[in-house]
């Protein structure tokens, strides 16, 4: 357990100041395409403090899969819980998202949808990876 929230620690200090900055791109492309014209500096405060807890967060997380004795599917399935909650956390705090079933059950179905695309693409890759290793291996 130590070794996963020094690791935790690590990974989210490193990544946290990225969050600010994905959430200054944001506000950018919502200011030009006119959806938002003025924000107030709560509204500010709270995004910036808000996303760099995101991204702490997140990338400490990451520190799951370096657990040696837990199970691959459950470190998965911790992680996909901790990011889903803790994104949908944000979103409704900022007011991002509407505190309504129906806008909850869309992000629902796209994290899911989403998380799980990333997840049949790391197979997959692995999966050719390690098909190219046991090959090199047959030749030796």
């Amino acid at each position: 357990m130590k070794e996963f929230l020094k690791g935790f620690l690590f990974r989210g200090l490193v990544a946290c100041g990225g969050g600010p900055v994905v959430l200054a791109v944001i506000y950018g492309i919502l200011g030009a395409t006119g959806e938002v014209t003025e924000l107030s500096p709560g509204e500010v405060s709270l995004g910036i403090l808000s996303i760099t807890v995101l991204a702490f967060f997140v990338a400490g997380m990451t520190a799951i899969y370096q657990m040696e004795k837990l199970p691959l599917s459950m470190a998965i399935l911790l992680h996909g819980g901790a990011l889903y909650a803790a994104y949908l956390a944000i979103y409704l705090l900022n007011g991002w998202m509407q505190h309504q079933l129906t806008p909850i059950l869309v992000f629902t179905a796209v994290f899911l949808a989403g998380y799980g695309l990333v997840w049949l693409m790391i197979y997959l890759i692995t999966k050719t990876k390690t098909q190219r290793l046991n090959e090199l291996l047959k030749k030796e």
